[in-house]
């Protein structure tokens, strides 16, 4: 850490576009293998993807485990701690959306934003399994 800044310590681990991408794209579209996050839009290199996959399961964000289909294959999926960040990336893309017009986000989701934050988190973590 360079420092005691709770702002900082965030940053040292979510600092880049692709930590959050990687994040975002298992919660909402449920992705848990590697091929899958090749697959976003953003395309992201596999060298990054690698290194981002390994920082994440360092700091306890996600956890991988041998896919039994496949035992080549790992499987990726949020923790506790990853869980906890649910919030964060719901609020910023409410905050992208109130700053920037045209982005792809549902009416519907700011509209549950605005009445009933606590509720949309629920209903996406329960999403998760």
């Amino acid at each position: 850490m360079r420092s005691n800044c709770p702002i900082s310590y965030a940053l040292d681990f979510f600092g880049d576009k692709w930590t959050f991408l990687i994040i975002r794209d298992m919660v909402f579209d449920q992705k848990k293998f590697y091929k899958d996050f090749l697959s976003s839009g953003e395309g992201m290199a596999t060298n990054i993807l690698s290194d981002r996959l390994k920082r994440l399961e360092n700091i306890g964000v996600i956890e991988s485990r041998v896919y039994e289909e496949k035992k080549t294959m790992k499987e990726y999926t949020l923790t506790k701690k990853g869980r906890d960040l649910i919030p964060v990336l719901l609020e910023t893309i409410a905050w992208s959306a109130k700053h920037q017009d045209g982005l792809a986000v549902p009416k519907n989701f700011l509209k549950a934003m605005k009445n009933d934050r606590r509720e949309l988190i629920a209903r996406v973590v329960a999403k998760l399994g």
